[in-house]
């Protein structure tokens, strides 16, 4: 099983990942960077992986986005809880130090954290996702891209054969 949660604390925002995190869990992510892009203020957004078991390319890249977000609309750096080594050596492998500070210090205050609403999207906007999402990871690192090429050409592929339909 797995959940995000979400908590606001005087403009702070954390997004807590909890089990397993996975496709499915996208448009979940990708509405959260909605509201990022809509705010006026922001001190800063921490993503908590401390309970998370494992986690897919499509939510890494949908967290290397926020911190793209992050550096563009509010001149900060996303910071990553990740007291796990397997989690962590997943990270460093996919070169997230690359839009965030990624620290195995686990957050002091888990206090009013609310689970994000699920969200049923289209399997065409899902693919959307899944495809921005490696494309942005691709953009981290030439490993990245090489790792992604493929997928990606099949996805863009899928895209077009689906929207011819």
């Amino acid at each position: 099983m797995s959940q995000i949660f979400y908590a606001e604390q005087a403009d702070f925002h954390i997004l807590k990942f909890v089990g397993d995190v996975r496709l499915s869990q996208s448009p979940l992510i990708s509405n959260f960077l909605l509201k990022m892009r809509k705010l006026d203020n922001c001190c800063g957004i921490v993503v908590d992986l401390s309970e998370t078991v494992a986690i897919d390319s499509t939510a890494l890249g949908l967290i290397a986005k926020l911190g793209i977000i992050c550096r563009e609309s509010f001149a900060l750096t996303l910071s990553i809880v990740s007291p796990r080594g397997d989690i962590s050596r997943l990270l460093e492998s996919m070169s997230m130090q690359e839009v965030a500070i990624i620290t195995s210090q686990p957050l002091t205050d888990s206090a009013g954290f609310e689970e994000l609403p699920e969200q049923v999207v289209s399997e065409t906007h899902l693919l959307n996702e899944v495809l921005e999402a490696h494309r942005t990871l691709m953009g981290l690192a030439t490993d990245n891209e090489e790792k992604f090429r493929d997928l990606v050409s099949k996805l863009q592929e899928e895209q077009t054969t689906s929207s011819h339909l």
